[in-house]
């Protein structure tokens, strides 16, 4: 049965040309509202149109800079549960502080469950997400949560551009099951890059697992940050014989230096979506192509509205 209220989409300042194609997908308009700073840097908002018994959506992702894009998405949820909009559902493109999911050391936060503890008490009465770094983090909310895959948009492009004699690479152990689903879907074999991390955002390249020799190989992960185990990762494949190296990743944070990086690396091509805005450095990298998932959360708000499966994009 359809959701029986309007269907009502906003964004914060992290997601506007996503929310744009969002609403070009949908065929309808995005609502207003302003999203601006006082003076002294607090986040001021007014939504600008009635929106009591709404279904809302408020579209942010919590990308650099993440505690700025945080707090509006949190004072957008506070402005629609107080304009009484009757469902706000939160739209994190990309989800912060995933990476802080479990206590790996002593006298560490876990800060992806004080984010979903955050959402919770503005208001929020559903998440859409998309490629959570650890998909655990889905069991620190006690409301529903809808986790949509990247992996649908890559598979869809790959096969369109028709590459031959190719390996998925998984960019570490952890992440084979997801790597080897992928791989799957393209049905093409996998092999894994075996690293060691001494400290955070430094990454050693170890061995590779499986025949890359002769192949073009293309290393899936969900998320680019500084881009160190990338670049390591694929010199140790084209050391091992790969004839071309190209990576895919749903979160593009390049960080720091990253771009110059991947410039000076061996990757040809690195595929990502639009889930957090470039930077002018990053949109000028000509390694660097954008594939869009406004098609794939405008289709997923479409069957949360009318309350249809989510579950079947993915089949």
């Amino acid at each position: 049965m359809a959701y029986a209220k309007s269907l009502k989409l906003f964004c914060g300042n992290a997601s506007r040309a996503l929310t744009a194609g969002i609403c070009a997908h949908l065929g309808m308009k995005q609502g207003e509202a302003r999203v601006t700073r006082f003076s002294n840097g607090e986040v001021r908002v007014q939504i600008g149109e009635n929106i009591r018994g709404s279904d809302v959506f408020l579209i942010n992702s919590t990308s650099p800079p993440v505690n700025d894009h945080l707090v509006e998405l949190l004072i957008l949820v506070d402005a629609a549960k107080r304009a009484s909009a009757q469902r706000v559902t939160a739209v994190l493109p990309h989800f912060g502080y995933a990476r802080q999911d479990r206590k790996d050391r002593p006298r560490v936060p876990i800060t992806a469950k004080l984010v979903s503890n955050l959402l919770v008490a503005a208001g929020v009465d559903r998440v859409l997400t998309l490629d959570l770094h650890c998909g655990q983090i889905q069991g620190f909310f006690d409301i529903p949560l809808d986790h949509l895959s990247g992996d649908v948009v890559f598979v869809n492009h790959i096969l369109s551009r028709g590459f031959d004699n190719l390996v998925v690479v998984s960019p570490d152990t952890g992440s084979v099951g997801r790597v080897r689903e992928f791989a799957g879907r393209l049905d093409v074999p996998l092999a894994i890059v075996d690293k060691r991390r001494p400290k955070a955002n430094v990454a050693e390249v170890m061995n590779v697992i499986g025949d890359v020799n002769g192949r073009r190989a293309l290393i899936f992960d969900d998320m680019i940050d500084t881009a160190g185990t990338l670049v390591k990762a694929a010199q140790a494949l084209k050391d091992r014989g790969a004839v071309e190296v190209a990576a895919c990743a749903t979160h593009a944070l390049f960080s720091g230096t990253a771009v110059q990086r991947i410039n000076d690396s061996v990757l040809t091509e690195v595929l990502v979506t639009d889930s957090i805005a470039l930077s002018a450095e990053a949109a000028a990298c000509d390694r660097i192509r954008v594939l869009s998932i406004a098609p794939l959360v405008g289709e997923a708000i479409r069957r949360i509205h009318e309350e249809e499966s989510v579950s079947s994009l993915f089949v």
